[in-house]
């Protein structure tokens, strides 16, 4: 059997999939399985998986397809690993990756949830001067809703009895299978499933400092996309009261500011100051508390929206220097976090 299962969605990724399959099989740490999940692609994706020949690569189809959740449950379900890896097919991981997540598990025996850092990179793969710079440990339900530290689908490594606390069976076409995460959404279902293993296991989630992950940029975004996935927060906000009402209750006005504040950040991102100001001012309308507790980036955040919005060629101007500076102050503290741990 191998230690790491690494699961792996396939949906109209042709440009992208080979290096993910790459960066894979290149992993120091060997003992692993790649399950590959084709979701119905109708581009020549599978034909670019099959080009590669190593025992250790399994592919397994959908007939109809299913979106990334429940890709990544027919992966899960297909699992041997102790450890499942998650890597979306359009990113790809640093080299030692495997590594270092089987060696924080095995050394944490209380932490359920590995994650890493990321690195952002350019939709053709080339570095970028940004990281994600989550929070790493003591990590709880309410800092999860509000923040998702985990940053992306291809960060975590997770240890297979923690999935087997979580399953719960639905039906599928008239018969039961067993889910992990929500197939039924479409967009935040990563959050709604490392919040569920928080509020309703005892496993702890905890980071790995150095960006493990290679995250790769939209270029193709829309800010019409922006609207959707607030509507796929709100409905795993639905989905959680289900069962934590009160948690949601208490928390919700102040994690629906946070996502508002992200949403307009991504909005800055794709170059519309209109869906980012629209967000900032929705986002200080449901609370001040982001306000409060991370003062300069939410004052960043409300300054670069308005600017871009009233004044775009001097928001352009300024960006470029602002976004070095923030680079190297994010570089200079990886190198601490590394150092120290």
């Amino acid at each position: 059997m191998p230690k790491v299962s690494v699961i792996m969605p396939v949906y109209n990724v042709a440009d992208f999939v080979g290096q993910a399959i790459t960066s894979v099989l290149e992993q120091t740490f060997t003992d692993f399985e790649l399950i590959i999940v084709d979701d119905c692609s109708p581009d020549h994706s599978i034909e670019i998986c099959r080009s590669f020949s190593d025992p250790r690569i399994n592919i397994i189809q959908h007939t109809v397809n299913r979106g990334l959740a429940g890709a990544r449950n027919s992966g899960i379900r297909e699992a041997q690993g102790d450890y499942l890896a998650f890597l979306d097919s359009d990113d790809f991981w640093r080299a030692d990756k495997l590594e270092l997540h089987v060696r924080h598990l095995e050394n944490q025996p209380r932490v359920g949830v590995s994650f890493s850092r990321s690195a952002f990179v350019s939709a053709d793969g080339q570095p970028t001067s940004f990281f994600q710079m989550p929070k790493l440990k003591d990590i709880t339900a309410s800092h999860l809703f509000c923040r998702n530290p985990v940053g992306n689908g291809s960060a975590p490594v997770i240890r297979r009895e923690v999935f087997e606390q979580i399953g719960y069976e639905a039906a599928f076409q008239g018969s039961p299978e067993v889910r992990y995460f929500n197939s039924d959404l479409r967009q935040s279902e990563d959050i709604e499933c490392w919040l569920r293993i928080v509020l309703t296991t005892d496993w702890q989630m905890e980071g790995i400092p150095e960006p493990l992950t290679f995250y790769r940029l939209n270029a193709g975004g829309l800010s019409a996309n922006l609207h959707k996935q607030l509507a796929s927060w709100e409905q795993l906000a639905v989905e959680t009261a289900n069962y934590a009402p009160d948690f949601v209750t208490e928390h919700y006005p102040r994690a629906k500011s946070y996502q508002l504040r992200y949403l307009a950040r991504q909005a800055i991102r794709l170059g519309d100051g209109k869906a980012a100001t629209g967000f900032v001012n929705k986002s200080f309308g449901s609370s001040l508390r982001p306000l409060r507790e991370e003062a300069m980036r939410t004052i960043t955040t409300f300054a670069a929206a308005y600017l871009l919005w009233s004044v775009p060629w001097l928001y352009q101007r300024t960006e470029k220097t602002a976004s070095e500076f923030i680079g190297k102050l994010q570089q200079r503290r990886i190198q601490k976090d590394v150092a120290g741990s």
